[in-house]
């Protein structure tokens, strides 16, 4: 199959190049020329802007759209939907808001042209190990883009999940708990790392891969860094957010739903990257004022 990709970063250059392997004629834009060259080395075709991208496309287009969430996604797609077609289609691999895909592809729906929202999950291993697709939009022109899902994911690695937005809301759900997942381990690794045991934590995470119900990919990734440093010597203890827990946190509050592991996972958060906490302040003040107990200045 002929597609246009957009966004040359870590993760969409590794899947142009699954792309490419998997025998797609791929068309390729980015605003550095380096990186397009670097495309170009694995069989892609490089443009220097969305106007050649699109004209080196044939009708109908397919332009997948893998550029940060936010004001760099919307303006792109705002631009394809000038330069694209009836029948033409664009895919957002990104982590949209869901309620996004929803308004984009009514307005995109006017000139003809079809909306897919792909919520994408594999990070750097993708190219290796395939990636989880979670597919929303209409159904013929998913059909239509059925093969593109194929070379990109592993066996069983695609799904439609719905209309429009339902992809990106599944991967909504699925970054909330991902975060929950972390912070489990993460406060777990912290109890044993001051143990009175010298617990050797690689190798309880490389036993736990074992058959216990505890296994994961995560807990993988978690055994491969505390093998390269047992102490975490070499990182500080900053994370960030993309924003999907957020918006994960908004929706369960609108539903009623409680979600207190993902909310807790969330602040905390917050507070890794606070230098000092005014909130810790505060209850010291708050100590010595009622009890007297000492403060450290």
């Amino acid at each position: 199959m002929e597609l246009g990709f957009i966004g040359l970063g870590k993760m969409g250059m590794n899947m142009v190049t699954r792309l490419r392997q998997g025998g797609h004629r791929v068309v390729v834009y980015d605003r550095s020329a380096p990186v397009v060259r670097q495309a170009e080395e694995t069989g892609a075709i490089g443009t220097g802007t969305l106007r050649e991208l699109s004209a080196q496309l044939r009708p109908p287009r397919a332009v997948w759209v893998m550029v940060p969430a936010g004001p760099p996604t919307e303006e792109t797609v705002r631009a394809l939907g000038d330069l694209l077609e009836r029948g033409d289609a664009i895919i957002d691999g990104g982590n949209t808001r869901y309620h996004d895909d929803v308004r984009r592809a009514t307005e995109l729906r006017t000139r003809g042209i079809d909306y897919v929202d792909v919520g994408t999950s594999g990070g750097v291993w993708g190219l290796k190990l395939g990636y989880c697709l979670m597919v929303g939009g209409g159904e013929a022109v998913v059909r239509r883009l059925a093969p593109v899902f194929e070379t990109l994911a592993p066996p069983g690695g695609w799904a439609h999940v719905g209309s429009h937005g339902a992809g990106h809301y599944v991967k909504m759900v699925h970054n909330g708990i991902e975060y929950s997942l972390m912070q489990g381990y993460a406060e777990g690794f912290e109890l044993m790392a001051k143990s009175e045991y010298r617990l050797d934590l690689a190798r309880i995470s490389r036993l736990w891969l074992q058959g216990s119900v505890v296994r994961s990919w995560l807990l993988e990734l978690a055994a491969d860094a505390l093998a390269e440093d047992p102490r975490l010597e070499q990182l500080k203890g900053y994370v960030e957010d993309s924003g999907e827990g957020r918006w994960m946190i908004e929706d369960a509050i609108a539903k009623d739903v409680p979600v207190p592991a993902l909310t807790t996972a969330l602040f905390t958060r917050f507070r890794s990257r606070q230098a000092e906490s005014f909130a810790d302040k505060m209850l010291a003040a708050l100590r010595r004022a009622f009890g007297g107990h000492a403060v450290k200045h």
